[in-house]
């Protein structure tokens, strides 16, 4: 297989990064309960994703295959908190619409199930659906890894799929039990220790 190309993103990339993702995401069945609007899903997705992404830009590593095929979005939670993104109730609000309450309930899900210990969270990764199962997850995680074992820093993620928890697994992440949207649709989140150089 080729090897990917794989860059730093900046704030101009976030709209393209944030579509990407959308687009990628729309197979799971969470954003069927953050969205039910079949019609209005992907829009409503990429806005969110948009605040996201912008945000990790600022605060945080944002990869993307040059071919734009896919994207890791990294925040470190390393030492003092980050900031919240900027106006991010008004942003949220203007994104999501009526749907807002469900968006605030998963950033509660989120927060209430996030570790404690230093790590890099991957916050979200996708891949364009035509390109999924070439090897564009694997190169983007491995990219990072490699810093973080260098660095001995460790990993955290919520795995939203039985496919990707899997993914994740080969990678080194250890799953723990599910939390749930109030559907019964499971986030696994993962913990991967860095690998011992």
């Amino acid at each position: 297989m080729t090897r990917l190309a794989i860059g730093r993103l900046d704030l101009p990339d976030a709209r393209w990064a944030a579509e990407r993702i959308a687009e990628a995401f729309m197979v799971l069945d969470q954003p069927r309960w953050l969205v039910p609007d079949e019609a209005k899903r992907e829009s409503v997705l990429a806005g969110n994703f948009e605040i996201v992404v912008d945000h990790a830009i600022r605060h945080g590593l944002v990869f993307g295959t040059e071919d734009r095929a896919g994207v890791a979005v990294w925040l470190p939670s390393v030492g003092d908190p980050l900031p919240p993104p900027e106006d991010y109730d008004a942003r949220l609000a203007a994104a999501c619409g009526e749907w807002t309450p469900r968006f605030v309930h998963l950033d509660e899900l989120f927060a209430a199930n996030h570790p404690h210990a230093d790590h890099h969270h991957l916050a979200l990764l996708a891949v364009r659906p035509d390109r999924q199962g070439q090897g564009v997850g694997t190169a983007l995680l491995r990219h990072h890894h490699a810093w973080l074992d260098a660095n001995g820093v460790a990993a955290y993620l919520e795995a939203s799929n039985e496919m990707s928890r899997d993914l994740y697994a080969q990678h080194g992440y250890r799953v723990s039990e599910p939390f749930r949207l109030p559907d019964g649709t499971p986030f696994w989140p993962m913990w991967r220790e860095p690998a011992a150089g």
